[in-house]
């Protein structure tokens, strides 16, 4: 009896994938007439995000007709992606931003002007579905990219002394995604060198004003900290489980302290339905110029109270999250928040009471 039962339960394992797995019929339109043709099948929002780990793939060669069965696929909610192999290098290509080169389509004729939404391309896969999922195939940045135009606002809190107000600035907001180009707002990187993985990039971006001295009594005669541009290089890899590392140098273009700033980070995103979140731990170094800039008293300006000070070259450590909601395929909302931590050679300062700034952006904008 032992042996029957043990028997009876084997079976039954042996038997319990193929119940849980169905045949999935995908139609797929906007063929060429030839090439490879790649179907994936996804569980997991987090991979979907970027293309990676799929649960299921297999690979036709396109024939008339465009019908095509992908089998094993899980029950339970998945998304489909389609894609041209067009090298046959059995992946899918990407840019310099990671965004994919080749001609693709996902499910329920989902398509984003960034990265997808599990919850938007998913479909039910159920015991006995006979419905086929059809598919239309795109290119997600066109001829000439995805453009997109929007409002934002870009702030740091104030870490000085008797000050309780906060440097905000409303901005105009341009989005570009190019085979090369990024440019996000107040931030823009340009791929020169490597691949999807890893990458040298130019990078600029625009850092806001740390303070006008009317700002609070200890700041008055010592003049405005005004924005500025900082531009410099940057090496971006694509580590695994959708982990970005990113070193990178930024010095000021347009003098107006004429030092620079280092850092290097780590960050990874998750998917939440329509919403990604970019949790991000990195440190900065900031020259002695630039500290002293923002944060130093210069001799001519030494007051009772307020004695001469000079910041030498300083490290701060950052924790911030990005964030992107995807309110419709073209609207989005994207805000990112950061926390820096000052060291010491900061915090010393006699116009300096906080040992953290917090810095954010949002912006609200429409891809085309």
């Amino acid at each position: 009896m032992k042996l029957f039962i043990a028997s009876l339960l084997l079976i039954l394992l042996l038997r319990l994938p193929a119940a849980l797995a169905e045949d999935l019929t995908v139609r797929v339109h906007n063929l060429p007439p030839e090439g490879s043709l790649v179907l994936q099948v996804y569980s997991d929002p987090d991979t979907f995000a970027d293309f990676r780990n799929p649960v299921r793939e297999q690979r036709y060669r396109i024939r008339p007709g465009g019908s095509y069965v992908i089998s094993g696929v899980p029950a339970g909610e998945v998304a489909v992606l389609a894609y041209l192999d067009e090298n046959d290098n059995r992946t899918l290509d990407k840019n310099f931003m990671g965004i994919p080169r080749e001609s693709l389509g996902l499910s329920n004729n989902y398509q984003p002007k960034g990265p997808p939404s599990f919850q938007q391309a998913a479909i039910s896969v159920a015991p006995g579905r006979t419905e086929p999922v059809d598919i239309h195939l795109y290119e997600v940045l066109g001829d000439s990219g995805q453009w997109g135009v929007g409002v934002g606002v870009i702030g740091r809190s104030s870490p000085y002394l008797g000050s309780d107000t906060e440097v905000i600035q409303a901005i105009p907001v341009v989005t570009y995604f190019g085979e090369r180009l990024q440019w996000i707002g107040p931030a823009l990187r340009y791929g020169v060198l490597g691949s999807d993985r890893l990458r040298l990039a130019v990078t600029a971006n625009y850092r806001v004003g740390a303070y006008e001295e009317s700002d609070a009594e200890i700041l008055e005669g010592l003049g405005d900290r005004d924005s500025t541009v900082l531009g410099g290089v940057a090496l971006i890899y694509e580590g695994p489980a959708g982990t970005e590392f990113d070193l990178r140098y930024q010095h000021d273009l347009l003098d107006r302290f004429g030092g620079g700033t280092a850092s290097a980070s780590v960050s990874r995103g998750f998917q939440f339905g329509r919403l990604r979140l970019v949790p991000q731990l990195g440190v900065n170094w900031l020259s002695s110029d630039m500290a002293d800039y923002d944060f130093g008293v210069p001799d001519s300006a030494a007051i009772p109270g307020r004695p001469a000070y000079a910041v030498g070259s300083s490290y701060t450590i950052e924790a911030g999250v990005g964030g992107m909601f995807e309110l419709t395929e073209r609207w989005r909302v994207t805000v990112s928040v950061a926390l820096e931590n000052l060291d010491s050679e900061i915090t010393d300062s006699p116009i300096v009471d906080e040992d953290y700034v917090v810095k954010g952006f949002g912006a609200l904008t429409y891809s085309f």
